[in-house]
């Protein structure tokens, strides 16, 4: 049995953790546009949770680029309140497989934004109040065009995040990954979205879900803004997204939380990622958050040396090495984390970032990693994983 490191030797690893996040950040940053490219070759735009990402982790570091990469995600807000989930770094640019608009995507991604002001704020940065007023328009706009039933729905695989995710295998036709058949699946749905007047995608003939994740975070992002607007009519929207998810989604099988096919799909809206336990961020059942979080103990589900496995170790499915399909990936790692804090399980908290900073240290900062051995894949280094320097709830 290994011997847990010492305090000194945590510190140590804090410290050069901390050094190599800024190296990335600051590699990566476009003073031109005023955010991170996540990494230059792979992604050489700005995404909107990986510049909140990015503004979280800047704000850990104390340096002022968190307000600025929180600012360049604003610059592309539509006058509707639309956030796209891309900017180009060319801003001349149409690309229609991401919808008519120019210069930036016609999707949007989870709202990582309230997060990201908050962390801003608990760093002693002092925030402009039209920055507020840019996430109140942003999630109204989201609930104004999203919600169906009570729940927010999303019209393309990209808006999660997660995008090649074994939840959407139903809609693709199969449960074999292979990058070609996604793309070609990713550009169809494209040409089967209806987009507003302004250009944002707002429904799709073959595609409508509300996953479990983007609804999580964005009862999260509502609280969370109520809470620091003083404001009670945003606290109520938390709460009657929570209970929805609840109400709809719940897999009391799984002991976590489904997506819901509204449109397409099937069934494997209810295979078993670590997505699924996101709603213990939201939810009054502590029971229900207690059964889910427990799973990030437990080695048979999620729990691996190097962080949460995507699937759990026993599913079918379970490949640690292939994208998507099992793979640790920091940004969910960090909302797992929060969601242990809330739910008063500090040292859950603590285990998650420890095993995050150690994988992200020998992975070199990688996209996301193998959480049996901690080898890095995808992009490297990709400024996202910067946000092991960031975690909550250490005790």
């Amino acid at each position: 049995m290994a011997t847990a490191p010492s305090a000194e030797q945590r510190q140590r690893r804090d410290t050069t953790l901390r050094e190599r996040a800024f190296r990335v950040l600051d590699g990566a940053w476009r003073t031109t546009g005023g955010y991170c490219w996540p990494n230059r070759r792979t992604y050489p735009h700005l995404w909107l949770w990986d510049s909140c990402f990015h503004a979280i982790a800047w704000a850990a570091l104390g340096d002022e680029r968190a307000l600025r990469e929180i600012d360049a995600v604003f610059r592309a807000q539509l006058p509707s309140g639309f956030l796209p989930h891309i900017r180009y770094a060319d801003s001349n640019r149409a690309d229609r497989r991401r919808g008519p608009l120019r210069g930036v995507s016609s999707f949007t991604q989870p709202p990582v934004f309230v997060r990201a002001l908050d962390a801003i704020r608990q760093a002693g940065m002092p925030i402009p109040d039209h920055f507020f007023e840019r996430a109140a328009q942003a999630l109204d706009c989201l609930w104004r065009d999203r919600l169906r039933d009570g729940l927010l729905v999303i019209i393309h695989p990209w808006e999660t995040g997660l995008d090649d995710s074994p939840r959407w295998d139903s809609w693709v036709g199969s449960h074999r990954w292979r990058r070609r058949r996604w793309t070609r699946f990713d550009r169809f749905l494209v040409t089967q979205t209806r987009y507003a007047e302004d250009g944002r995608g707002i429904d799709n003939a073959c595609f409508l879900a509300a996953p479990a994740s983007f609804n999580a975070i964005a009862a999260d992002a509502a609280a969370l803004l109520g809470t620091l607007l003083g404001d009670t009519a945003w606290r109520q929207r938390a709460e009657a997204l929570a209970a929805a998810l609840d109400e709809h989604a719940w897999d009391d099988d799984e002991q976590l939380w489904r997506d819901i096919p509204l449109r397409g799909g099937g069934d494997s809206s209810r295979i078993p990622t670590v997505d699924g336990l996101l709603p213990a961020l939201c939810t009054r059942d502590r029971s229900r958050a207690a059964a889910a979080l427990a799973q990030l103990s437990d080695p048979e589900r999620f729990h691996a040396p190097f962080g949460p496995r995507y699937l759990p170790r026993t599913h079918p499915l379970y490949r640690p090495g292939q994208y998507w399909r099992g793979p640790a990936w920091p940004p969910l790692n960090y909302y797992l984390a929060l969601a242990a804090v809330r739910n008063g399980y500090l040292h859950l908290s603590a285990d998650l970032a420890e095993r995050t900073r150690n994988a992200v240290l020998r992975a070199r900062f990688a996209e996301y990693w193998n959480p049996e051995t901690g080898r890095g894949l995808g992009a490297r280094p990709q400024t996202w994983a910067t946000i092991a320097v960031a975690f909550p709830g250490d005790p």
